[in-house]
Parts: C-alpha cells; sequence; structure tokens
C-alpha cells in the first residue's frame, strides 16, 4: 500500500448549446488517482552516509586489534594481506587510546582533543585500504582511562585529599563517568570516527578504576547527576549504563553499530558494582557486546580450574554457557563476540600459564563454536598474532 501524499483531479470544463439557445457547461471528471505518493516506510530521520561502501561480514566478524601505531607503519599492508589470505575479516582500529591519545586528525572543535591528536595513523589511507579490502573496520575508542583529559582537566578526574590527581599502580589517569563533560568529549571523537568511515564504534574502558569501591570513597570527585542516589554501587551502575545509552541515541544518525568491551566477570558472577558494569543493563543498550575473556585474566580456582590460562577450552567454554544464558533473559539480546588470547602470559609464573600458539588459539575459538558462538576478536598487543591459525572452525 502507499500513501496518498497530494491528490489532483484533472477537470475538464465543455461547452454546449442547447435547444433553448442558452450555452451551459459540464464537468467531466476524467483521472482521480493520486499523482504524487510516497513510499509505504518513511524513514524517522536520515543517515549519515560516510561514502565508504563495507558490508558487514556475511558469516561474521573474526577480527584482529591494530593500534594507531601499526595502522600507520608499513606493518599495516603486512596485516592486511595476513586478514585476506587467513579467514579473518574484520580489523578494530586505535582511534583514541589507552592514555587519551587520538590517533589520527579529526576534525574536533574541542582544544583538548585538538591538543592530543596525532597524524600516526593517515584516515584517509587507512579507510581506502579497508574499502579496497573489504575489511570491515571498528573504532576503538578509549572512554574512561584517559590521562591526556585528567591533566588537561584535573576536576574532570578523581582527586587525592592532597589536591594531586589519583593514578592507578601503572601510573594511569581515569576520568569521572559520573560527568556528562566528559561523555560529550569521547562521543564527539566518536562521531568524527563515524564520519571517516568506520562501520562500529568500540567503547573500551567503559568503567570506573578497579578497587574503586574500596578507595573511591576517599578521593574527591564530582557526583554530578548522580548526587541524590544515596547508594554508590547503583550510582556507579546507573552512570556507566546511561552513558552507553547516550553514546547509542547520539551516534543512531550515523548507520554504525555501537559495541562495548566488559569483563568476562560482569557475565558470571552478577552485577560489578565495583567498577559500575551491569552485563545486562549494558547488553540492553548495544549492537555487540565483547566480552574480554582471556584465560590468563582468571584468577587461580576459576571455573574450578587451579591454572586457567592452562585450560584455554575449558575457560572458554564455560564462561560462554554463562554468557549464554544471561543473554538468553533479554527480549533484544546483542550480538555476542568475545575477546580472545593470542598472546604468552609468561608473568603469571612457571607452571600457570601455556605458550599461546595454534592449538590454543584454535582451541579458543572451537570452545566458541561448540557453544553456538560464531563471532569473536583476537588480541595481541604487539599486533603480532599467530600464524596459520583455522580461524573457519565449524
Amino acid at each position: 500500500m502507499k500513501i496518498k501524499y497530494l491528490m489532483m483531479f484533472i477537470v475538464v470544463v465543455t461547452f454546449s448549446v442547447f435547444s433553448n439557445g442558452k450555452v451551459g457547461a459540464e464537468m467531466l471528471d476524467i483521472d482521480d488517482e493520486p499523482i504524487l505518493t510516497l513510499p509505504e516506510n518513511i524513514p524517522g530521520h536520515f543517515l549519515y552516509d560516510s561514502g565508504v561502501e563495507i558490508s558487514y561480514p556475511d558469516d561474521g566478524v573474526r577480527g584482529i586489534f591494530v593500534s594507531g601505531y601499526t595502522a600507520g607503519s608499513e606493518r599495516m599492508n603486512e596485516l592486511i594481506d595476513y586478514v585476506n589470505t587467513s579467514g579473518l575479516n574484520s580489523m578494530v582500529v586505535d582511534v583514541k587510546e589507552d592514555m587519551g591519545d587520538i590517533m589520527m586528525e579529526l576534525p574536533v572543535e574541542n582544544d583538548i582533543a585538538e591538543a592530543n591528536s596525532y597524524t600516526y595513523t593517515d584516515s584517509e589511507t587507512l579507510m581506502s585500504q579497508m574499502e579496497e579490502n573489504q575489511i570491515y573496520p571498528i573504532a576503538r575508542v578509549v572512554v574512561f582511562k584517559d590521562s591526556r583529559l585528567a591533566e588537561a582537566e584535573p576536576e574532570l578526574s578523581f582527586l587525592n585529599p592532597d589536591g594531586s590527581i589519583w593514578e592507578n599502580g601503572r601510573g594511569e589517569n581515569f576520568v569521572n563517568p559520573f560527568l556528562q563533560e566528559v561523555w560529550d568529549y569521547n562521543i564527539e571523537i566518536a562521531v568524527e570516527a563515524a564520519k571517516l568511515g568506520f562501520k562500529e564504534i568500540q567503547f573500551d574502558y567503559v568503567r570506573f578504576p578497579e578497587g574503586f569501591e574500596f578507595y573511591g570513597e576517599t578521593l574527591d570527585f564530582d557526583l554530578g547527576d548522580y548526587a541524590d542516589e544515596e547508594d554508590a554501587g547503583t550510582r556507579r551502575v546507573n552512570a556507566v549504563t546511561d552513558f552507553v545509552e547516550y553514546a547509542g541515541d547520539a551516534l543512531e544518525p550515523y548507520d554504525v553499530d555501537v559495541s562495548v568491551d566488559i569483563f568476562g566477570y560482569a557475565a558470571t558472577h552478577g552485577v560489578a558494582e565495583g567498577i559500575g558494569q551491569d552485563f545486562s543493563q549494558i547488553s540492553e543498550n548495544v549492537d555487540v557486546i565483547s566480552s574480554m575473556v582471556y584465560p590468563s585474566h582468571w584468577g587461580p580456582g576459576s571455573f574450578g580450574i587451579d591454572a586457567p590460562d592452562t585450560e584455554p577450552y575449558q575457560v572458554i567454554d564455560q564462561y560462554i554457557q554463562a554468557e549464554n544464558e544471561v543473554l538468553a533473559a533479554l527480549d533484544d539480546p546483542p550480538v555476542s563476540r568475545p575477546w580472545l588470547q593470542d598472546f604468552t602470559a609468561s608473568y603469571l609464573g612457571a607452571g600457570n600459564y601455556l605458550n599461546y600458539d595454534v592449538e590454543e588459539i584454535e582451541t579458543q575459538i572451537q570452545a566458541l563454536k561448540d557453544n553456538g558462538v560464531d563471532e569473536f576478536l583476537l588480541w595481541d598487543a604487539s599486533n603480532q598474532y599467530t600464524r596459520e591459525v583455522n580461524y573457519e572452525l565449524e
């Protein structure tokens, strides 16, 4: 059926001379069909078109992480060749990385973002490479771990009693998830990445610092719109969830998917109030959920395994069963696309780790497959990646 938008009638007036000598007029209705019509399904708004034509992979995303440094180096050609010939089809590329540096020039209007923007990656070259090779491009945007923004605007961060900026054990700073100014800072970067042609925005570090529930009350920070909420854990969860929903709404006009990286234990141990991550609530507001389930990141005894890094199949198998159960309870669950381990965690010490090679990578993928999950991402901070892996296991 079509919607009638404008109806016009063609009317012909004819004149006749009657027997009494008078002239009369009569109207003939020639056509009462609508001249113009509108389609039945009218979009509620127009979508931004970046001009970059890359389709979502038919058989699901199988991707690797690529740092901004690598993406702008000669090694990028090697990784593109590897993706093209290995059964992989996607890349997660740093746009805003862990310290808060923006790895490519973006037309942002924020002075702090401009001051921390670099040309490690040429965005035009990158998107041409992605389009030419039909590699699905995902923009990684690190959100609340941001030393650059914290240093420039300490009031947007967490302060020690002496007024100095709080930092974690690695000397890194976080910014405050309670503040919409912080949200908008990151969303502006995400929008510009979408305009470049990235087909998905992946938000990472969408959380408070680890262990915040133990020391957060000793720090000075603004609660923003959450000051009236009495329970500190609920405040943190609401702030993180609200950011994800807010980001999704802001990115909707740009025709991109939205994904979030999340700790695996947020699915297996209930709500992680300390860092503000509620797996179910975040999942309800994204297109893709990417749990970081590296076997090396689970403590001794997790899933009943003394040294989880030495049992990659068992870890992934037991985790994904738990995640599937949580997602099945949602009305509209997102795509599950976990992060898998392609690095060796020798720092765990003898007897607590394996050298991760072909077998260890494939067994993680197989565990996902055995539980009905076809998508995955591989993490290796050095971007080396194990060769000769069969990424297309049945």
